[in-house]
């Protein structure tokens, strides 16, 4: 099932366990190398400093929040050697500018649509600014249409040879 980003990010962190909530997702730890969402930072709601919560230790995505087993699940940055080199990235997929192979500018990212079972992004939603966006709408870009990510932008196939569709556009 795919979920927005709304439903992921800044959301409660719920333990089964004791049933409240024991930490707010503030941001993605994102894989630029295959854009799969390797985990969350989140703020501690009893010690208020930052801990990291792993995909692999969320149970579900419900309307209230993220469900984990328990708060122990929620790791200390610094303990996550092997996410060490992803977390000095600090990519950040919201309003990374997208262009295609022919350097035509499309917009920056607005959302970003997850696969919740394996937690790879499958889609992004392009904004491309109020003029263009208000005659030409936005642009959802399926994730195999993606050519390149680099520090600076995400490359895409030219909307011509099928690599953006715009969003509620009418065959």
């Amino acid at each position: 099932m795919l979920k927005l980003s709304e439903s992921l990010l800044n959301r409660p962190v719920m333990s089964l366990r004791t049933g409240q909530q024991v930490a707010t997702t503030t941001s993605a730890i994102v894989n630029p190398n295959n854009l799969k969402i390797e985990g969350f930072y989140c703020t501690d709601r009893f010690k208020r400093h930052e801990l990291v919560l792993l995909y692999q230790d969320i149970r579900d995505v419900i309307p209230q929040g993220i469900v984990i087993n328990e708060h122990d699940v929620l790791a200390e940055p610094e303990d996550l050697v092997r996410l060490k080199d992803l977390m000095e990235l600090s990519f950040v997929l919201l309003g990374k500018p997208v262009v295609t192979l022919s350097k035509q500018k499309l917009g920056k990212v607005t959302d970003f649509a997850t696969e919740i079972e394996t937690m790879y992004i499958q889609k992004l939603y392009i904004s491309q600014g109020i003029i263009k966006g208000l005659t030409h709408g936005n642009l959802g870009i399926d994730r195999n249409q993606i050519n390149e990510i680099t520090d600076k932008n995400i490359i895409v196939n030219d909307p011509l040879d099928g690599g953006a569709v715009r969003a509620g556009a009418v065959a």
